[in-house]
């Protein structure tokens, strides 16, 4: 059974720089999606991916993922928007490469699906009212 998740990969950085995802095409048969990639100041690196295969092949890479010291999440878990908090201000939509969050017209009430949201994180920033936060 073919198995597909969109995943975050956290990279501390004594690890940042070895070759995982060349291991887990080669070694696990892994198909591999990269969404975004960074890597921080303190060499510490973030990947947002998503990651296909069959599911023994899916389950042994993300364990040798973890057994290197990586950490996985699952990607839905990375975003929240709290809709009780939004001021309805539409900053968040006009910066949205994705249209993750977008402005429902003529009632001018912002929306957010997760489904396209790609972990820019350049809504946290436009967001006012701290409305979208980051949860790791």
């Amino acid at each position: 059974m073919m198995a597909k998740h969109k995943i975050v990969l956290l990279f501390p950085a004594a690890v940042v720089e070895q070759p995982f995802l060349y291991h887990l095409v080669k070694d696990y048969n892994l198909f591999v999606n990269i969404i975004r990639a960074n890597i921080n100041p303190r060499k510490e690196g973030r990947l947002v991916m998503e990651l296909a295969g069959e599911q023994e092949d899916y389950d042994a890479g993300i364990n040798f993922l973890e057994s290197r010291g990586v950490t996985v999440m699952p990607f839905e878990q990375q975003v929240k928007w709290n809709e009780d908090r939004c001021t309805q201000c539409g900053a968040c939509t006009v910066i949205c490469p994705t249209d993750a969050l977008k402005m429902i017209r003529p009632e001018m009430i912002v929306e957010f699906d997760e489904s396209k949201c790609i972990v820019c994180e350049h809504c946290f920033k436009a967001c006012p009212a701290r409305a979208i936060v980051a949860h790791y």
